[in-house]
């Protein structure tokens, strides 16, 4: 096809490789699936390889099991589910390194024995090695792919404690280095994700920055009194909530002792809702400090997400010290569209805590420091009007900037632009007589 092919008005083939998608419960597959529904309002063709539904209890959810693979249709996307290694063993690296590898593994070659054809692929790294199964693929397709970077490596699992052997953050970095130089072009979600893969040595010319988004529609300002609140006994509780992955990067032990230091303030309930390898550790933990003033819910269904947000006076989004530096939480956007300020712990350096601050929609503290955390809780308990203010500010930016309108035009105009010039270069190459497998 002609890069003339791929201009405005035109559809593109699309292929999605993720690990986690629909009906799985992961938050960057429910973010990509609507990356992706949004691509195909704009008439083009969605293609999706991924995995079974594992990610909330890291195994095969039943009704799946016992399947290699499985076609399905999603919101107007073509998916293909496949089996993926999940021992119900989520803690362990050494079992997730597993998942990844056996995803990869099904995932190229499905995608290199497809007959579908393609114009663009876009995989993302939460399945670490998805950048190589992408390269693959193209290469033997003559595809241009785009490497879509949520989470650095291996600074995130090292910043999270999980990775501490010297040889295997080698490895991983070795590993994320040479996908970066192998796929065709690489999108970042802030700033300081460019500037870290540009000190790896990968030309500014070869990485755009477009930010996650969320759905302003779905998430907005609503009644701080609804049936979900209701039924939790909210209504009259001033309630400061973490709803999300419960992981290791979060900074969710600070959390509960901020919570024991204000277990006087009655009226104060800290909410953790959802699932993660940490969960049984904090939990073990506000036992321990026997902390009334905490509760603890399961994951919610989508549907009840923005009731949730709303039945929060404050949300946080705490991270660890040097956490902060190498991930950007979707939830973030979330707690700004829902109308609610936000607690943030961060590193002064990083894109939570310049967001935050520069928008003045919420309250930036250190990690690990507790007393800060309920100092800062304490202030905006006090202050309705500095909370009425910062939810505002926050509303407006995540209409303004973080909108999914916004971000889905963005990647429209790469994923064009990225097959346009695949095209112009196979053109070429083919007049020059020789075959190029592949183009930047």
């Amino acid at each position: 096809m002609s890069a003339n092919s791929f201009g405005a008005g035109t559809s593109l083939r699309i292929l999605l490789l993720i690990i986690q998608f629909p009906p799985d419960v992961n938050s960057t597959g429910i973010l990509m699936s609507q990356l992706g529904e949004g691509l195909v309002a704009r008439g083009h063709k969605v293609s999706v390889v991924t995995t079974f539904p594992h990610y909330e209890h890291f195994r095969i959810e039943d009704g799946y099991r016992g399947k290699l693979f499985e076609r399905t249709t999603y919101k107007g996307m073509n998916v293909i589910h496949l089996w993926v290694y999940a021992s119900g063993m989520k803690q362990r690296m050494i079992h997730r390194l597993f998942s990844y590898l056996s995803f990869n593994v099904l995932a190229a070659v499905t995608g290199i024995l497809n007959r579908e054809s393609y114009d663009v692929i876009l995989c993302t790294n939460g399945s670490f090695f998805t950048g190589l199964t992408a390269s693959l693929i193209g290469l033997a397709k003559h595809l241009p792919c785009v490497y879509n970077v949520q989470d650095l490596y291996p600074e995130t699992p090292v910043a999270a404690g999980q990775l501490s052997n010297r040889r295997a953050i080698a490895t991983l970095a070795w590993f994320e280095r040479l996908m970066y130089r192998t796929t065709t072009h690489i999108s970042v979600i802030t700033p300081c994700f460019r500037d870290n893969i540009v000190a790896k040595g990968i030309g500014t010319e070869n990485i755009s920055v477009i930010p996650n988004f969320v759905d302003t529609e779905f998430i907005r300002p609503l009644p701080k009194a609804n049936n979900f609140s209701r039924s939790q006994g909210l209504d009259d509780r001033f309630v400061v909530s973490h709803a999300g992955n419960i992981g290791y990067v979060y900074d969710l032990e600070t959390m509960l002792e901020a919570a024991a230091l204000l277990r006087h303030e009655k009226n104060i309930l800290f909410l953790l809702v959802g699932e993660g390898v940490a969960k049984q550790e904090l939990q073990r933990k506000a036992e321990t400090l026997q902390l009334d003033n905490v509760r603890f819910l399961p994951y919610q269904p989508r549907e009840a997400l923005p009731w949730l947000r709303a039945a929060s006076d404050i949300q946080v989004s705490l991270y660890k010290a040097n956490a902060a530096r190498y991930s950007m939480p979707s939830k973030l956007y979330e707690i700004m569209a829902s109308g609610r300020p936000v607690l943030a712990s961060a590193d002064r350096d990083s894109d939570v805590w310049n967001i935050v601050n520069g928008a003045g929609c919420g309250l930036c503290i250190e990690p690990g420091q507790a007393e800060q955390l309920a100092n800062a809780v304490g202030l905006l308990y006090r202050d309705a009007g500095l909370r009425q203010e910062m939810s505002s500010r926050g509303r407006r930016l995540a209409e303004d900037s973080y909108s999914k309108d916004a971000v889905v035009a963005a990647y429209e105009q790469l994923l064009r632009g990225v097959a346009a010039r695949m095209a112009s270069a196979t053109s070429s190459a083919g007049e020059a007589g020789w075959d190029a497998p592949g183009a930047r």
